[in-house]
């Protein structure tokens, strides 16, 4: 279940980088409507779907350049094209369905044969639209996510240590003698806060409603909902979640929302984060049509430095949510299940 997107011309002269309007800029020259008690109206729903397909990390070739140069987009154009032909092929062959560059995420000779594949069927996957933004992280200014610190590597590795210790983890299917050898999106639970809105394979629907005093935000993806309070104090810090405490407040024309409060299992970026996590959200309208989201991650015990995700959602009118019924669809764990079950005993 787990599932996870111009036409070059010749130039004798080096390719130069497009320059990106500023998101402030455009912000300042434009203003947002106002609610009916005064506050920013960002509601509506503001899919990241044109977003899929942008790397979260940035080439390491491309160093500090946040901006991808006019061969560089013609490139990303150009295998744009070839997977909307891999999409639209009548039949897919097993040489595009277990190229996992081409056919799906998760595919390998092993899981993927005859075209049989452990991903979806391609019509379930959102496409993106090329863009020039080289990475969704934006600072610090590689684009890359920072080093663990020590103790966080140290207590992952300590974490992984008694699984890699069982023999399932040699074989090729790995571990399922448990649910808790599932991923928290396979069980169903969550992808966490900054997963359930980064743009990724398919539900990338999000909806922001609004009441005095609160915002709502509705990720599709797993159905997450976050109900949040403007200008309260975080609950007690003994009460913690899945996707932590949100509390809300503006600055000017910006939704500023800071989490804390993640339960010790919690994951960003397949890093479990300490109590000392917090992730610092900024949604700011630029224009009718366009909202910018900018996210800090903040944890001194996780990671050596904090690191940033931006990019725009884009308001689309028809885009409807539908229910993410994870549960009652998740055959994936009875068959994952069942099936090691299975083969051992076959290995008997």
């Amino acid at each position: 279940m787990t599932l996870i997107l111009a036409t070059p011309g010749q130039s004798q002269a080096p390719p130069t980088p497009a320059k990106a309007k500023p998101a402030a800029a455009a912000a300042k020259s434009w203003t947002p409507p106002k609610t009916p008690w005064g506050d920013p109206d960002l509601q509506g729903v503001w899919p990241g779907t044109d977003m899929v397909g942008t790397p979260l990390q940035r080439d390491p070739s491309l160093g500090t350049r946040a901006v991808l140069t006019d061969q560089e987009f013609a490139q990303r154009v150009e295998r744009s094209k070839k997977q909307a032909d891999v999409d639209t092929q009548e039949t897919v062959n097993e040489v595009t369905r277990c190229d996992p560059t081409r056919g799906g995420l998760g595919n390998t000779q092993t899981t993927c044969s005859n075209g049989v594949s452990i991903g979806p069927p391609l019509y379930w996957d959102d496409r993106g639209k090329p863009n020039r933004q080289a990475s969704l992280v934006v600072d610090p200014p590689d684009g890359r996510i920072p080093p663990l610190t020590p103790e966080a590597q140290k207590a992952a590795a300590d974490r992984a240590a008694p699984k890699r210790a069982r023999p399932c983890t040699r074989t090729a299917g790995g571990c399922h003698d448990s649910w808790e050898d599932e991923s928290l999106w396979d069980r169903c639970i969550t992808r966490g806060l900054l997963g359930s809105i980064l743009p990724s394979t398919y539900n990338d629907g999000n909806q922001i409603l609004q009441a005095p005093g609160t915002v709502v935000l509705r990720n599709e993806m797993i159905h997450e909902t976050r109900v949040i309070p403007i200008g309260r104090p975080h609950t007690a810090s003994a009460i913690r979640s899945w996707i932590g405490d949100s509390r809300g407040h503006w600055e000017g024309n910006t939704l500023v929302v800071e989490t804390t409060n993640f339960n010790d299992q919690t994951q960003i970026n397949n890093a479990t984060v300490s109590d000392a996590a917090r992730v610092v959200e900024r949604f700011t309208r630029t224009d009718a049509n366009t909202l910018e989201y900018r996210v800090t991650i903040e944890d001194p015990k996780t990671w050596t430095k904090p690191w940033t995700v931006q990019f725009p959602l884009k308001r689309d009118a028809e885009y409807r949510l539908y229910e993410y019924a994870c549960h009652e669809g998740n055959y994936y764990m009875y068959n994952a299940l069942t099936g090691a079950r299975a083969e051992e005993k076959r290995g008997q």
